[in-house]
């Protein structure tokens, strides 16, 4: 069975009265980097702050039509946990999601405030979706998987139908992969409402399971799934969703750590919007240049704003080095009064904002006669953070930049 236009379109109307619709937002700075129209299509504002809304509410509201009022299970660590919370609380269906006893206190408390019955058990995701199984059978409750189930994904499709009636004259669209779900939705509904549409989907390199069934056109999965996008950080995709997107996707593309950081950053400064990591992976394409954008009207589905407060600090760090704001660099100095005050009239000198200075002589020691100096320090670019090093190296001082 496979969906047709009007899956997507019925789809729509039930989410008509639940969900937001959310902006479309021409950016004029990331249009100017990368020569492209490049809109931003803003579901990080969406209810649940994600997409997973549309698929759980759809998935539900046709249990409803169907006369299937049975409880519903879901195991999730993040926004499908939200999403099938919230609309389980809408349709007046009790919930219950299992999530890993290691998941943000955060998420368990936004999870339970939608009205759902949260269990947390076992330390990932794996051992929640097991013991999801088991409650099933033991209470007769039906289980909603996160992507690899075709209501899911039509109701995921209508960001297609919504964007393209915002912008129908987009020529690009590019968003998150993960599970598939999303993709594959967004990929056959527009192809289905207008098939010169193209849509991409974007990875991280860690976890590129989506990637890899693409360029083999068959199911794969890997054995790791390793990224600060925890959204997307998924090692078995789904067969139906995998199917979908080998016939209608564009293609699938990935990105590293750093280009995901950068562009959170990126959003937060230049659009004062807030975007979990997967949710960045589309502007990080396009930044990349792992899509060619010129001349296109191209739209980035930020697909939802759930970030872990705990870990903006990190996220914020790899993107101001990744942009080249921030030096961390090891410098080897002649173990004597005066060396380091040496170092940092040298970063004074050229205007480096030092933000902390580790004096270790046990680190990389080559002889007694010296001793390690960690610094991070705050430049205004690349230029001006070579400017830094040559200056440094230039005193005699030996200088290794530090791995993230």
């Amino acid at each position: 069975m496979e969906l047709e236009l009007y899956d997507f379109e019925r789809a729509a109307e039930r989410l008509k009265p639940i969900l937001h619709h959310t902006e479309l937002d021409l950016s004029s700075t990331f249009s100017r980097l990368t020569g492209g129209k490049i809109y931003l299509k803003c579901e990080n504002r969406q209810k649940t702050g994600s997409f997973k809304i549309r698929g759980a509410s759809n998935k539900i509201a046709c249990m409803i039509e169907r006369g299937e009022r049975c409880p519903v299970v879901a195991s999730s660590a993040g926004n499908h946990a939200q999403g099938v919370a919230y609309a389980s609380s809408r349709f007046g269906i009790p919930a219950t999601i299992v999530m890993p006893k290691a998941a943000p206190i955060a998420k368990v408390q936004a999870t339970e405030g939608y009205g759902a019955k949260v269990v947390l058990t076992g330390s990932c995701y794996d051992d929640a979706y097991n013991e999801a199984l088991r409650i099933c059978e033991e209470e007769g409750a039906k289980f909603l998987h996160p992507y690899n189930d075709l209501e899911v994904i039509a109701g995921q499709g209508t960001l297609a139908l919504e964007i393209l009636g915002d912008l129908p004259t987009a020529d690009i669209i590019i968003v998150p992969a993960g599970g598939g779900g999303l993709l594959a939705g967004m990929a056959l509904a527009a192809h289905l409402l207008n098939p010169r549409v193209k849509v991409y989907g974007v990875q991280a390199e860690g976890a590129p399971a989506i990637a890899l069934s693409f360029q083999q056109k068959k199911l794969v999965t890997t054995e790791s799934a390793s990224t600060i996008a925890d959204g997307i950080a998924v090692k078995v995709p789904g067969d139906i969703t995998v199917d979908l997107i080998n016939k209608y996707a564009a293609g699938v593309v990935t990105v590293s750590e750093r280009e995901i950081a950068n562009a959170i950053l990126l959003l937060m400064e230049r659009c004062k919007q807030i975007v979990e990591p997967a949710g960045a992976t589309p502007l990080a394409a396009v930044l990349s240049g792992k899509i060619d954008v010129k001349g296109k009207r191209v739209v980035c589905l930020m697909s939802g704003g759930n970030v872990d407060v705990s870990f903006l600090q990190s996220i914020i760090e790899q993107g101001l080095v990744a942009r080249n704001r921030r030096l961390k660099f090891v410098a080897t100095l002649a173990d004597r009064p005066g060396s380091l005050v040496q170092l940092l009239s040298v970063l004074a000198d050229k205007r480096a904002n030092v933000i902390s200075v580790q004096h270790d002589q046990l680190y990389r020691r080559l002889n007694p006669g010296q001793t390690s100096v960690h610094v991070v320090c705050e430049v205004g670019g690349a230029e001006h953070g070579k400017s830094v090093i040559d200056a440094i190296a230039a005193t005699g001082c030996e200088v290794a930049m530090e791995a993230e």
